[in-house]
């Protein structure tokens, strides 16, 4: 158990820190950031919508107890990065533009995995993950 919370925690540590970081550009008036929401044909106040929405989910995960909203949660990030992943693809953009998202789709899968073992506790103990 105690490989699947080390696995849980640098895995979710990195989708949490890539969706703060996002959020906090977000916030921020950049006028490349609101190029690229004009390139993918979406509008500007739409980043800052996703940003709040970023931050809360963030939140959801973080706080203990609360499974259902962590579900959610983990919902949201995966529609953001699929979302994100389709509309790069589907604008034109070349695949080194958007194919590194996959990396971040997959720690968001592992820590969703990691999270449900961690919740029902039936992970071997030495379980290779």
């Amino acid at each position: 158990m105690k490989k699947i919370n080390i696995f849980y925690w640098i895995t979710t540590g990195l989708i949490l820190a890539m969706m703060a970081w996002s959020a906090i550009a977000s916030f921020m008036d950049n006028p490349d950031g609101i190029k690229l929401m004009a390139h993918l044909g979406y509008p500007p106040y739409l980043a800052k919508f996703l940003a709040v929405a970023k931050i809360l989910g963030i939140i959801a995960i973080l706080v203990p107890g609360y499974p259902r909203l962590k579900e959610w949660a983990y919902a949201g990030f995966a529609f953001d990065l699929i979302g994100a992943t389709y509309s790069s693809y589907a604008s034109g953009d070349p695949a080194k533009n958007w194919a590194a998202m996959f990396i971040f789709i997959a720690l968001l899968a592992v820590s969703y995995v990691l999270y449900h073992k961690r919740l029902d506790g039936t992970a071997p103990k030495d379980a290779v993950v």
